[in-house]
């Protein structure tokens, strides 16, 4: 897909949407490819990424900028880049607070977020069989497995950084996994948050190279796993979803007994989480009527 003729006011559009995007992509439970995709910039950024090849890298380094940038569809994706990176960076300092002040409250919603992100999955499925209730089944044990034994406090070497920043981003690429959750499973959410907070520039380049290896290798093997067995991948994010919530309940990150007004907010906050979920899908359904 190469670059098409925008005027300022549609790429500022577009710097508006990756806003959105990068909020989102901190919230474990919400996907930034979901957002993509109700925000009608999924199919454009797939198609982009898929673009960086060793045809288009060739016309780099032979110096041929302008065929570079255009093949790259180049300004959608700065636009689109610059808008994440700056949600990113502002809305991890509100997170990081909100975390450390409320942490029932935030875990609740997150809860929330997350079985109704996996409800959201599962109404892809146009139809069930045993092989997809086995892969469900099994995925949301194996996620279950993950959680218990997945240690809260994990090395913060650089390889380990690196490999945290490339499955994420694999991740956020899909809609319906949360690219934050899976750090939360690899333990490096606080650290990762801290890091952008603070600044910490050597963590931040290790995440950052991780994610691109991790753009690079997997997101064609990613889209061709959804082409040719959708249903399984659904039953497959949805289980680990499921299953996620051995980790993300919110009595396993703050002391909830005689605290009887936390454990009051517990059940509003699940419900909120509800709604954010499936008011996103009511906006993408008005959204896909006027686009008709």
């Amino acid at each position: 897909m190469q670059e098409q003729k925008r005027s300022f006011w549609s790429y500022l559009i577009i710097g508006i949407k990756g806003l959105l995007i990068g909020a989102v992509d901190w919230v474990p439970g919400v996907s930034g490819g979901t957002i993509a995709f109700i925000t009608g910039v999924y199919r454009e950024l797939l198609y982009s990424i898929k673009s960086i090849s060793p045809s288009l890298l060739a016309l780099l380094f032979r110096g041929k900028w302008g065929a570079f940038w255009k093949q790259l569809n180049g300004w959608f994706l700065l636009a689109l880049g610059c808008g994440i990176l700056t949600s990113v960076f502002s809305i991890a300092k509100l997170l990081q607070y909100l975390i450390k002040a409320y942490p029932v409250p935030v875990w609740s919603l997150f809860t929330g977020l997350v079985v109704a992100a996996a409800i959201y999955v599962l109404k892809g499925l146009k139809k069930w069989n045993i092989w997809n209730i086995v892969v469900f089944l099994a995925s949301m044990v194996l996620a279950i497995i993950i959680c218990k034994v997945s240690p809260s406090q994990t090395p913060n070497d650089y390889w380990f950084i690196f490999l945290t920043g490339a499955i994420a981003i694999c991740a956020m690429l899909m809609p319906g996994i949360s690219g934050a959750f899976v750090m939360v499973l690899m333990g490096k959410y606080q650290f990762i948050l801290d890091a952008i907070s603070g600044l910490y520039w050597d963590v931040l380049l290790a995440f950052a190279a991780g994610a691109v290896v991790g753009v690079m290798a997997s997101s064609r093997l990613l889209y061709w796993l959804l082409d040719r067995y959708y249903s399984k991948m659904v039953c497959l994010m949805a289980g680990f979803m499921f299953g996620s919530l051995e980790k993300l309940w919110p009595g396993n990150h703050a002391e909830l007994s005689g605290n009887p007004a936390f454990m009051a907010t517990i059940p509003l906050f699940i419900l909120l989480g509800f709604v954010l979920v499936f008011g996103l899908e009511f906006l993408a359904a008005k959204m896909k009527k006027q686009t008709r």
